[in-house]
């Protein structure tokens, strides 16, 4: 009888060794699904913008008035030439940044901590601040930067963050004179959020055409929610702001080259280095022109709260 408890026992260890071998099996052949359906969706989303030359800056109101006027970063214009490139339809998600954390092994480095700044887990409920389409807050711009070089190497084309100059030239839909990126090109911001009524109550429907709010409340809506501006974009004019690959310089545009201008070599503080980030309208800035596709301002890299899209810089289409 012993011999035979010792085959028996022999014989589930076995099996429950199979049996977790397959279970891990199982949940890698998901992840690694998961990875290729994330990358095939960033290339399907992007939309290919027409190089041209524009002028980058606030090129003011039909008055001659600038639209930004409480800061002055933004002027004065340059004239520009950007090549032609592709850019994401839509911000990136707290979904897509959970697979991306898993399958690069950086969850861990965030997933403890219940605030704006760290990592959290994607929800399925649409009520949640962490719904999975809704755009994500990245605790730093390192991760914004390697989010997009990961989708590099998955699909084997090159990925990276918009320029500022690439940013507005879509934002503007070409370099149209518009102040917001919006179907309109004018301000229509959706009352939610707004107290006392609809604060944070996500059973609201979406009105208007663009969501401002403060960045303090992380309750944003999904992306795409609000109408595209005319080259097909969504949320270039609020829900969050976004990164750009930009080290920040106030009056840089007193320096930019014509071609391609990709910003600073090199931080203009060393002991403070600040990317650059657009559409303020995201974190709620709407005083003195701060909501419009001009203001522009720097972040420090391991500032938390600012969300991205990415770019592919390749002239012709991709999809």
């Amino acid at each position: 009888m012993f011999r035979d408890d010792r085959l028996k026992l022999s014989g589930w260890l076995v099996l429950s060794a199979v049996l977790v071998a397959c279970g891990g099996l199982a949940a890698g052949n998901q992840a690694a699904k998961s990875v290729k359906r994330i990358a095939e969706q960033a290339v399907d989303s992007q939309v290919f913008v027409e190089g041209g030359i524009f002028e980058l800056g606030d090129v003011g109101r039909p008055n001659g008035s600038p639209y930004v006027v409480l800061t002055d970063h933004a002027r004065p214009t340059v004239e520009v030439k950007v090549d032609g490139y592709s850019i994401s339809r839509y911000e990136t998600t707290w979904g897509e940044m959970e697979v991306y954390y898993a399958d690069v092994g950086r969850a861990h480095l965030y997933e403890d901590e219940f605030t704006v700044s760290k990592y959290l887990k994607a929800s399925d409920d649409p009520l949640s601040p962490y719904y999975y389409r809704k755009p994500a807050r990245v605790p730093n711009y390192g991760e914004a930067e390697r989010y997009c070089a990961w989708l590099a190497e998955q699909s084997g084309l090159p990925f990276a963050l918009p320029t500022e100059a690439q940013w507005e030239f879509a934002a503007r839909s070409r370099g149209r004179n518009v102040p917001y990126a919006t179907n309109t090109g004018k301000e229509d911001n959706d009352t939610y959020l707004q107290r006392p009524k609809e604060y944070i109550d996500p059973s609201v429907r979406p009105s208007g055409n663009m969501l401002s709010h403060s960045s303090l409340v992380m309750e944003r809506r999904p992306v795409g929610t609000y109408p595209p501006n005319p080259l097909g974009l969504y949320d270039m004019t609020g829900n969050v702001g976004e990164w750009t690959q930009d080290w920040f310089q106030k009056d840089y545009y007193k320096h930019a080259p014509f071609d391609n201008p990709r910003g600073p070599v090199e931080p203009v503080n060393p002991d403070k280095p600040e990317k650059t980030v657009r559409d303020w309208a995201g974190k709620g800035g709407g005083f003195g022109g701060g909501g419009t596709v001009f203001a522009r301002s720097g972040v420090h890299v391991d500032s938390p709260g600012t969300g991205f899209r990415c770019v592919v810089n390749h002239p012709e289409p991709i999809n």
